[in-house]
């Protein structure tokens, strides 16, 4: 199974406020479309009340949460760990968020897809852990233009190969 992480990051590693995400990017929006459709994400219970719409489409939505509330559209589980045991060994899986799963799963995954916001945004309530043992591996560079306010990257990293110790517990 690969195990990715997805998220768009202020320079100060902001990621929300008030439960809503601080950059509008529709260059963001398409990619995070790109690569999560057709495959599995994982979010925590705030990130899923947060979808305007609920469950994404085309894709395997879960939810991890304590609750025992049902999530119209997607599976839930308690933790992290046991929603990865229900995934196949050759599923792609997004951790989309928030701060507290992207935490725990930072152990275990094996890509980072971020979308590094060039700008520290005057007010934040969450933020992504800090990813200096990531090596970049690709990056590309965007402007801000009439669509996006801030210059942005996409930039992907994997973990330096000592630091894939926990991945399989």
């Amino acid at each position: 199974m690969r195990i990715n992480i997805i998220a768009a990051v202020a320079e100060n590693l902001a990621i929300g406020y008030k439960n809503r995400l601080i950059y509008w990017l529709p260059e963001d929006l398409k990619r995070f479309k790109q690569l999560t459709t057709g495959h599995t994400i994982i979010m925590g219970r705030k990130t899923f009340e947060s979808l305007p719409k609920g469950a994404l489409p085309n894709r395997r939505n879960i939810v991890l949460s304590r609750s025992t509330k049902n999530f119209e559209g997607c599976e839930c589980f308690g933790s992290l760990k046991e929603a990865l045991a229900h995934c196949q060994p050759d599923e792609d899986v997004y951790v989309i968020g928030g701060a507290s799963v992207y935490r725990e799963a930072m152990k275990r995954a094996n890509r980072l897809c971020l979308t590094e916001v060039h700008d520290t945004p005057a007010e934040a309530d969450t933020f992504f852990p800090p990813y200096g043992e990531w090596r970049e591996v690709w990056r590309e560079e965007h402007a801000a233009d009439e669509r996006h306010a801030h210059a942005f990257a996409f930039v992907d990293y994997e973990p330096e190969e000592e630091f894939i110790s926990e991945e399989s517990e």
